[in-house]
């Protein structure tokens, strides 16, 4: 049934007021079908758990909820077990799943906001694990034709907090599972740094997949606003990738500058630690500003507007950019 002038601050982390002119839920292909079949031809939003969104106005189109849910077993063998998840599902309660049913390869995204359906739409990564690294396939309902799509890996186009659906088919297709290919016998990753040190905080030598998901629960919780307290999406901006020479003409200020190696003889620099160099952290707005644990985290205190939210971030980018010669690019979707 579709629904007129629904309030979406239930439906997005940042808990900003915006009126959808139509909403409506579903649960199944079938009843996609059929709210298409009987809607005007007006602009379109699918919403999972709103987790990557930021409402900057009222939306004059219909919004689309995505409530699929379900696991089914696709196969196993001695060493992995492929599960197809419905895109509705939370994606913690999964990474909670899996750890309870020790199935391994993502314990590293442990608490990561959001629905199953936006992890390869985003290849969600964390503590050195990103979602390419366990896909296996999706289907996505295809808007125009109503037929549903296999998309592998190749076809996703997975690329740093990218895929295809955010690029050249963005709008076109509604995810509605997810295949991952999980392991019984686990590589177990505890490479960042965070994350050892947390495994040494708590003496364990040894871990397992749910001393991982442990450990990356509490690092995650000790410097992440709880979006049902504070209003926020995570992390406002992509780490930057840049070419060797930008590095060296910051190191020359600041030597000790984070940097990664990135591929094409590329860096990845840290977005909060630009962010916090050039003052932000911690900055109160009103009832907004950046959060004063993680420079990269914008946040709602109190019913503030999205355009605020936006208009901050265009502010930071500015200054990073004047200060370092780095143009920060926004990580989530602006409505």
């Amino acid at each position: 049934m579709i629904q007129t002038n629904i309030d979406l601050k239930p439906f997005n982390t940042f808990g900003i007021s915006a009126i959808a002119k139509r909403f409506a839920t579903f649960s199944s292909t079938e009843e996609i079908t059929n709210i298409l079949t009987n809607r005007d031809k007006d602009e379109l939003l699918v919403l999972g758990g709103g987790s990557n969104l930021l409402l900057t106005q009222d939306f004059e189109g219909l919004v689309l909820k995505n409530e699929i849910r379900g696991y089914e077993l696709i196969s196993e063998d001695d060493d992995f077990v492929s599960v197809k998840v419905g895109a509705g599902e939370i994606w913690h309660e999964f990474v909670l799943m899996c750890i309870g049913k020790n199935l391994g390869g993502v314990e590293n995204l442990s608490l990561i906001p959001g629905h199953v359906g936006a992890s390869p739409m985003q290849n969600i990564g964390a503590y050195g694990v990103e979602i390419k690294d366990v896909f296996v396939s999706l289907e996505a309902y295809h808007i125009e034709s109503g037929e549903v799509h296999t998309f592998d890996k190749a076809a996703c186009k997975f690329g740093y907090r990218e895929s295809v659906f955010k690029r050249s088919l963005k709008g076109q297709y509604i995810i509605t599972s997810v295949t991952y290919q999980l392991t019984k016998k686990h590589a177990i990753n505890s490479s960042y740094g965070a994350i050892e040190d947390e495994l040494k905080k708590q003496l364990i030598e040894n871990p397992t997949i749910k001393d991982i998901s442990d450990a990356v629960i509490a690092i995650r919780s000790s410097k992440l606003p709880n979006p049902e307290e504070i209003g926020n999406a995570g992390s406002f901006f992509k780490n930057p990738v840049v070419d060797t020479t930008v590095l060296e003409q910051i190191q020359e200020s600041h030597e000790s500058v984070p940097n990664y190696p990135a591929p094409d003889n590329k860096v990845k620099l840290a977005a909060g630690w630009l962010i916090e160099q050039a003052g932000w952290k911690g900055k109160t707005l009103n009832n907004f500003g950046v959060h004063k644990k993680q420079a990269l985290v914008l946040v709602n205190y109190d019913n503030c507007k999205g355009q605020e939210i936006f208009d901050l971030s265009t502010s930071i980018i500015n200054d990073v950019k004047e200060k370092f010669g780095v143009t920060l690019e926004r990580e989530v979707n602006i409505i």
